[in-house]
């Protein structure tokens, strides 16, 4: 079967992953903030979560994930930022715009990834050149015509997943491939946990029949894989690390929410339902503005207590107002039976659909409803989100604020 040899194709996959996103976007705009330890963290005080650091600051061992008093601990002149997401969007927009000129086939998989397939383009960018030469140029355009402080690390391979984990061997700003050439040498050299999906759990569902390295995982027979993930996952895997492109899904989004982790908490609906109507529309203005409507919510509360409850439920059309899938996630969250003080409070929009699809209805003139939703995201874009929206989330004006960097 073809796919019990490794891909022979040229590389024509290219992922693009900007280094320490928020951070050096920071000191990008901030020239006084280079070469110091930098992190972004969700809030400056002790127990504000990291979710950004400089390449200074992890030189030092601080990551993504710890709390401001750790990195502090290992770095007492550590610079603590809060986040500024409309700057981080910025230059995600600025770098989209100028990495769509190389071709048509491609898609901003986050705020600071991107993935191009080059098989078929038709830019001039583009058309009849070497990806290593694309590679390099694209380096020095960043530089000279968004930041000269940003720096970005390319991967290229057969498929998006081995041109993902080629940006990850040399960063940062490195230009490196895996192909027909050198995947061998490149997998004796990784640990299972630096291919993008395996976990440590997975990897000790490998090591459980004998693969303990991607060079073992790539040898491994399809009956092996199909013991250690007794799923379809198995074949995915088998075909993955041969570079041939099963995971043009993985690209897209499956889901769009937001959470919010309140202070204090008195655990009534008085309390949640304006934070809630805020979250959803963030949320909604974010699915929207990426084409999609949502045929699936899902709400769900962490309490103090460590109690746990959520609900989720599929829906019989397709939502794209944000005011309808609030009404929707109100129905699930008075369906929880017993409300205490709420450490966290999350919502979720799944099943997601085009949005271009619309689905008359008998009793509302949904054409006119889109119109005035597309209005209202249109004022929110250009002059702040909430510009126009619910009244009720006056309640909530301090609550959930812009954290997540990723949406229009």
């Amino acid at each position: 079967m073809i796919e019990a040899d490794f891909n022979p194709s040229p590389p024509k996959t290219m992922h693009i992953d900007l280094n320490s996103c928020f951070a050096t976007v920071e000191q990008q705009a901030n020239p006084r903030l280079r070469g110091a330890p930098l992190v972004v963290a969700a809030y400056p005080t002790g127990g504000g979560c990291i979710l950004a650091s400089s390449v200074e600051a992890k030189k030092l061992g601080i990551k993504t994930g710890m709390r401001v008093r750790e990195a502090k601990a290992i770095c007492p002149t550590l610079c603590v930022l809060e986040p500024d997401p409309p700057k981080y969007r910025f230059v995600h927009e600025r770098l989209s715009t100028l990495l769509s000129q190389y071709s048509s086939s491609f898609v901003s998989c986050s705020i600071d990834e991107f993935a191009i397939y080059f098989g078929e383009s038709h830019s001039p960018f583009s058309r009849n050149r070497n990806i290593y030469e694309i590679g390099k140029e694209i380096k020095a355009r960043i530089k000279t015509e968004i930041g000269d402080y940003l720096t970005v690390s390319i991967g290229i391979g057969p498929n998006r997943f081995l041109a993902k984990v080629a940006s990850n061997l040399k960063k940062p700003d490195g230009l490196t491939a895996i192909d027909k050439n050198n995947f061998e040498r490149v997998y004796k050299k990784l640990a299972l946990t630096d291919l993008h999906g395996i976990n440590k759990r997975n990897a000790l569902r490998l090591n459980s029949v004998g693969i303990y390295n991607p060079w073992d995982f790539y040898q491994a027979p399809l009956w092996k894989l199909k013991a250690a993930f007794a799923s379809i996952a198995s074949r995915f895997w088998y075909m993955r690390l041969r570079g041939w492109e099963i995971d043009s899904q993985d690209f897209s989004r499956k889901s769009y929410g937001n959470s919010y982790a309140l202070p204090k908490s008195s655990g009534t609906l008085e309390e949640l339902l304006p934070i809630l109507q805020k979250l959803v529309e963030k949320t909604g203005s974010r699915m929207r503005a990426a084409g999609y409507q949502a045929q699936g919510v899902h709400v769900g509360l962490w309490f103090r207590d460590r109690g746990f409850w959520h609900k989720g439920m599929n829906l019989e059309r397709a939502l794209c107002d944000s005011r309808d899938i609030y009404k929707v996630m109100c129905t699930l969250l008075y369906q929880c039976p017993k409300l205490k003080p709420v450490h966290t409070l999350s919502e979720t929009c799944f099943n997601l659909k085009p949005y271009k699809n619309v689905q008359l209805e008998l009793f509302e003139d949904t054409y006119k409803k889109r119109k005035v939703i597309s209005a209202i995201d249109r004022v929110n874009d250009r002059w702040g989100m909430f510009t126009i929206g619910p009244a009720q989330i006056i309640k909530a004006s301090r609550a959930a604020p812009d954290r997540i960097a990723f949406g229009k």
